[in-house]
């Protein structure tokens, strides 16, 4: 998934403000941090971050509204590119795969989102809440393939709780302390799995 920061290429110094900035929004708080202290997190000053963002607002929007349209592009992708070439239950299982890696490696953002999410504009707001629907959309379509005795309404709840549970990763302890990133990623797939399939029993 093209996440905030690639996980192979060198991120920009805008990508190092914002993934700082996460971590010190979701670790104490948005009106908890200052710009001084995101700056000296990347290694510059507080004021040199006015060239990259006009403030921390604008930290907070991108944060979460980029979060939102990846997440949304990651799953489309997904789905192109098995078109065609693979089952509803193969295309389910690469979406899931997909959430889990956001739910593991961007853990900050989901504590960001809801701790923070009110804090918007009321347009990035409603942007946010626009790219979750159609998110949330495109995997109902899909889930009801594999599971064809759900409505639509069922499989809208189910699509939220298996969401729910996914991001629970904040709450799940330290990275260190967790079973392997392997392991962790395994234990979310086979527990995705069985909610939609209990939802469709």
């Amino acid at each position: 998934m093209n996440r905030m920061a690639s996980r192979t290429d060198a991120p920009t110094r805008r990508q190092q403000i914002l993934r700082e900035a996460a971590r010190l929004f979701a670790e104490r708080g948005f009106h908890g941090v200052g710009v001084d202290e995101i700056g000296a997190a990347v290694g510059i000053s507080g004021p040199g971050l006015y060239r990259h963002f006009p403030g921390k607002d604008a930290m907070l929007a991108e944060l979460l509204v980029g979060i939102s349209g990846q997440l949304l592009t990651g799953a489309r992708r997904r789905l192109s590119e098995a078109d065609g070439h693979a089952d509803a239950s193969a295309v389910l299982d690469s979406l899931i795969e997909g959430h889990i890696d956001f739910a593991l490696d961007d853990r900050p953002l989901i504590t960001l989102h809801d701790r923070e999410l009110d804090r918007l504009r009321e347009s990035d707001r409603k942007l946010v809440r626009q790219l979750q629907r159609q998110y949330v959309e495109l995997w109902v379509e899909v889930v009801r393939e594999v599971h064809p005795l759900l409505t639509e309404p069922t499989a809208r709840s189910a699509v939220h709780s298996v969401f729910g549970l996914l991001n629970s990763t904040p709450h799940l302890g330290r990275a260190g302390t967790l079973p392997g990133r392997g392991t962790t990623a395994a234990l979310l797939h086979r527990m995705a799995r069985g909610a939609f399939a209990s939802a469709g029993a």
